[in-house]
């Protein structure tokens, strides 16, 4: 089992930077500028959490920036190692409904909670913002199943 979760997770990792390469590259294609709403999530966690970003000014605003990222981050190694989990625990399904599978939880454990926060509201969006949001997630869940597979 640890194995298994052990393989999620570096997949995850894998999946994660494919989601940050697209995702950068549709900021180069269009000129769109980097999406607030990580930030804006850290913030109000920070905030009801009743802890303070340290800094003042561009020193918090980049820690705010950064821990956004980083909490991106953990939550792609953590739909890996949740997938690898599942794997272990006989959830064996092929490779392109594991890559469905894990394009779906990457999309609700990234957006559930800025969703539940009221940080954006997806119903909002716009066809533009849908692709730009599940583009990305679709190439997360193709490297994190295929690097799962790979290095079964």
């Amino acid at each position: 089992m640890i194995r298994d979760v052990l393989r999620g997770a570096a997949a995850g990792a894998a999946g994660t930077t494919a989601l940050n390469a697209a995702t950068y590259a549709d900021m180069v294609w269009r000129g769109r500028p980097v999406s607030e709403v990580p930030t804006q999530t850290v913030e109000r966690v920070a905030e009801m959490a009743h802890v303070d970003i340290p800094g003042d000014g561009d020193a918090r605003e980049n820690r705010a920036l950064a821990l956004g990222a980083l909490s991106g981050i953990i939550t792609g190694v953590g739909v890996g190692k949740v997938y690898g989990l599942t794997r272990s625990l006989g959830l064996r399904p092929p490779t392109w409904m594991g890559a469905v599978l894990a394009s779906a939880a990457a999309l609700v454990a990234g957006n559930g909670p800025m969703t539940a926060l009221g940080i954006t509201d997806p119903r909002s969006w716009t066809t533009t913002d849908w692709i730009s949001d599940v583009v990305p997630h679709l190439a997360f869940g193709i490297v994190t199943a295929a690097t799962y597979a790979a290095l079964e």
